[in-house]
């Protein structure tokens, strides 16, 4: 059984997809949860429901590619809710473009909101975990930081980044406490997933329809992903850093 009871807990990415569910989750669990994203009332809506569910949440405004905003939003976590010991480095956009076809713009954003980001919040966050004896930090990776995708060549060198990035700081930090560990969903059904169709210009019935085409046979649902990283956050992983865990409905099986 997991239990996060006085945790306290930053998420990027908070207000929607698999940032949300984790929110809910986590509170759920018992944990205090700060709800970090560019949408703020996306990330006040997740807080209030939070509350309405007997739980305690913020909202916190946070654009993950600005150093500013990085450091305010660990700041204001530390100062509301008392301490910080997880981040869950979760906020990420894609561009599903080839390399031709991807401007010199969108692959800057791509990197900084997807890799810059992860950088960022666990420069700030990390001395704070390290003064209070130690923390968790969970970075959201992809299937495709593992291995490639076609027409996403911006995502899949950030989200390899991000895996790599990962296994370097649970090295440097672990010394500290403080467990590093990255969860690689596969297709998930979130407005980024259903954006990505769009962008392709293809239909979001038929799209998600072929990202089913699994082993499982089904594409991923947040709730899925946010009980991995509820795991990896857990005591039940004290023993785990460095790490990817693959939760794809078996898509990188075969």
């Amino acid at each position: 059984m997991t239990s996060l009871k006085d945790e306290r807990a930053l998420i990027t990415g908070g207000a929607s997809g698999i940032g949300r569910a984790t929110a809910l989750l986590f509170a759920r669990e018992g944990a205090v949860v700060a709800v970090a994203d560019l949408d703020e009332a996306g990330a006040q809506a997740v807080a209030r429901e939070i509350a309405d569910d007997g739980g305690r949440a913020i909202a916190v405004r946070c654009d993950v590619s600005q150093t500013a905003d990085c450091q305010r939003a660990v700041q204001q976590t530390v100062e509301e809710l008392g301490g910080l010991d997880i981040l869950f480095n979760n906020a990420g956009i894609i561009r599903r473009a080839d390399v031709l076809e991807t401007t010199e713009e969108e692959w800057e954003r791509v990197m900084a909101v997807n890799v810059k980001s992860v950088f960022l919040m666990s420069k700030y966050a990390i001395p704070v975990m390290a003064q209070a004896g130690g923390g968790v930090i969970v970075n959201t990776g992809s299937g495709w930081g593992l291995v490639g995708g076609a027409n996403a060549v911006s995502y899949c060198a950030s989200k390899g980044a991000v895996v790599n990035m990962t296994r370097a700081m649970a090295l440097d930090h672990g010394a500290q406490n403080v467990r590093v560990n990255c969860v690689c969903p596969g297709d998930t059904d979130t407005g980024m997933l259903r954006n990505e169709a769009r962008q392709l210009g293809a239909s979001e019935e038929e799209f998600l329809l072929e990202a089913a085409e699994r082993p499982l046979k089904r594409i991923g649902r947040p709730e899925d992903i946010a009980q991995a990283v509820l795991y990896l956050v857990s005591d039940a992983a004290s023993f785990v850093t460095g790490a990817t865990l693959v939760v794809d409905g078996g898509g990188l099986a075969g």
